[in-house]
């Protein structure tokens, strides 16, 4: 499994990738595996304001439905549009093409809460 060092993650299995306010968001290789064939990503939430730890969207994989946690509280910017018709991504490329929110942090402080890449391996056990 890759989880990259640049990276942030969450006990959820979400990851963070910040670029000044903003962040980009998507879910671990490690959840991805859990999950399975992902096919469908719902988010609700476009344009809102959402706090640290609530649920922004779902992912559907072909025998479960997954609540996505925001790992900082932040406004959502943009949703991964390409994962509209090729939800895949998000398995085949969970750290590039298979992103799945932007937001604009609302306190970027909370980044500092987060989880590195090998505090990130020994709670999942790899």
């Amino acid at each position: 499994m890759n989880f990259p060092a640049d990276l942030k993650y969450t006990k959820d299995h979400e990851w963070v990738k910040v670029n000044g306010s903003e962040a980009i968001i998507g879910i671990t290789d490690f959840a991805q595996k859990e999950l399975g064939d992902i096919v469908y990503v719902d988010i609700s939430t476009l344009g809102e304001t959402v706090e640290k730890e609530k649920v922004f969207g779902t992912v559907e994989a072909v025998k479960t439905v997954s609540d996505l946690f925001m790992p900082v509280s932040g406004k959502v910017l943009e949703a991964n549009k390409d994962i509209d018709s090729a939800p895949e991504c998000v398995n085949t490329d969970p750290y590039g093409k298979g992103w799945i929110i932007k937001v604009s942090m609302t306190n970027p402080k909370e980044v500092d809460e987060l989880l590195s890449a090998d505090a990130y391996k020994k709670l999942i056990g790899a």
